[in-house]
């Protein structure tokens, strides 16, 4: 997956539906007018269309912003829709959101923050 040589920091995915229609200036203006987040952040930013079948993705490198989009063929991405905001997910749950996974796994081994046995 070529999301995976991308050194972001984070990986925030724009909950909800996104015009499908914007390139990489109308990307960046949402990142920046309704998350108040900075598009130039070392962030990778994703958006889902209407119809779950296609994403783009949004990464500044320094000297200019990248665009990614991938388009099912067959099939939707389990893409969250409850809210109307920007939600930050880990490499891991990017991983399961592009091979059609919700990235809510119940049955995933979850990290633990250091725990004191005694």
């Amino acid at each position: 997956m070529i999301l995976n040589d991308i050194p972001a920091d984070n990986v925030y995915i724009a909950v909800g539906y996104t015009d499908m229609r914007r390139s990489i200036d109308g990307l960046a203006a949402t990142v920046q007018q309704v998350f108040k987040m900075d598009p130039c952040a070392r962030n990778l930013y994703i958006f889902c269309g209407k119809r779950s079948d296609r994403i783009k993705a949004l990464y500044f490198e320094g000297d200019g912003f990248l665009l990614l989009y991938k388009r099912l063929e067959r099939g939707r991405f389990q893409w969250p829709r409850r809210e109307s905001d920007i939600r930050l997910i880990t490499l891991q749950q990017l991983r399961w959101l592009l091979e059609g996974l919700s990235i809510e796994q119940p049955k995933a081994v979850r990290r633990v923050e250091s725990v004191l046995v005694v």
